[in-house]
């Protein structure tokens, strides 16, 4: 088994637009952050530095890749998005949807995030690696076709996906996506596809506040094909273990897919700034073997995940080297120190019995009558 690793040092250059340098330093250097944006590069500098700390990167496939093509962005994207976006970029940076504020160079750093994507999950369709990673920056899955959105510029993994397709690498997919917010924009991109089916792991109204609901289950010849899981605030590492075993992977088994693709936030983490769950980084440790081994079972292992939130500096490296761990079969690790404290404060176990009568409902709701 190889796991891929496809990181660039300039994703870590997106910034904030008038929330931080918009320049790198001398052409060269990572701009200055100024603060203001949750979405900042330390996050994920924090997990390759863990990685490369423990020796966890030699145990890797760790390659680049090449800015997303122009014709690649627009298998998702509308043309006349694309120019405005490269032409504000062009001249200074800006905003052009909700909360995605960035500077100089934006759409250039944009469109590599893209790549990275469109590079791991090539490298899987093709067995050049077993399955792949990429340390993606800036996140898309909120991105909607011509609307970005909760810092997120393109969609990243619909991007791919679209040109896996194109490419005739694959027909079926599955976008798993365990971030805490609803991955709105994926769900925007696919709805009316029969060929990707799309499944969000998410926190109950957290972002976007008006999507994620149980009864968006696809549009059209895509009937069927959207699932979201909207799970109460404060549902800790059983209720996610629980929800995989009953709902997730049994959809995922059902579909039947040539690859699956997982939108790969940490923010669901027990002290994410911007999420009231309670995960932790064996609960992503757990949730990535399950999947791994579905992949195995259903399609020659075909995994490939992109990073998308997590907002906590200190938490989600380790989150992501777990996650890493357990794709690579490594035996480098790097142990949780937070695992004791966070155990105590998962919830009761008369929470527990709550959440999962929570659960029994959804199970309910998605399951063919009839």
């Amino acid at each position: 088994m190889t796991t891929g690793f496809f990181w660039d040092e300039r994703c870590f250059w997106h910034s904030g637009g008038n929330y931080a340098s918009t320049v790198p330093v001398g052409g060269l250097v990572q701009p200055l952050a100024a603060g203001g944006l949750p979405e900042n590069p330390e996050t994920k500098r924090r997990l390759k530095n863990l990685m490369d700390v423990t020796g966890l990167t030699r145990d890797l496939v760790v390659r680049s890749a090449e800015q997303a093509s122009f014709d690649d962005l627009a298998r998702v994207h509308p043309p006349e998005f694309l120019r405005e976006f490269k032409r504000l970029s062009d001249s200074g940076g800006g905003e052009l949807g909700l909360r995605t504020p960035f500077g100089q160079g934006g759409y250039e750093i944009a469109a590599l995030s893209a790549g990275l994507s469109i590079a791991a999950l090539d490298a899987v369709m093709r067995g050049e690696v077993t399955n792949a990673y990429a340390l993606s920056r800036p996140p898309g899955h909120h991105c909607l076709p011509d609307f970005p959105n909760g810092f997120c510029l393109l969609a990243n993994l619909s991007i791919a996906i679209r040109t896996a397709q194109a490419r005739g690498l694959g027909k079926r997919f599955v976008v798993l996506d365990w971030d805490v917010h609803h991955g709105n924009g994926t769900e925007a991109v696919f709805l009316n596809d029969p060929d990707v089916l799309t499944i969000s792991l998410h926190q109950d109204r957290n972002y976007p506040m008006d999507t994620g609901d149980i009864d968006v289950r696809g549009d059209g010849a895509g009937e069927g094909a959207n699932m979201n899981i909207p799970l109460p605030p404060g549902a800790g590492h059983a209720t996610y273990i629980e929800a995989m075993e009953r709902l997730v992977l049994p959809a995922i088994r059902t579909f039947g897919p040539d690859a699956i693709v997982i939108a790969c936030g940490y923010d669901a983490g027990a002290i994410d700034p911007l999420a009231r769950m309670l995960a932790t980084a064996d609960t992503f440790r757990q949730m990535t073997r399950m999947v791994r081994e579905l992949a195995e079972d259903l399609c020659d292992g075909r995994l490939m995940m992109a990073h998308e939130g997590g907002y906590s500096e200190v938490y989600v490296p380790f989150c992501g080297h777990a996650v890493l761990e357990e794709m690579s079969g490594s035996g480098i690790t790097a142990p949780d120190p937070l695992a004791a404290t966070f155990a105590a404060r998962q919830p009761s176990a008369r929470m527990e019995a709550v959440y999962s009568a929570y659960l029994d409902d959804l199970v309910a709701f998605f399951t063919p009558t009839g």
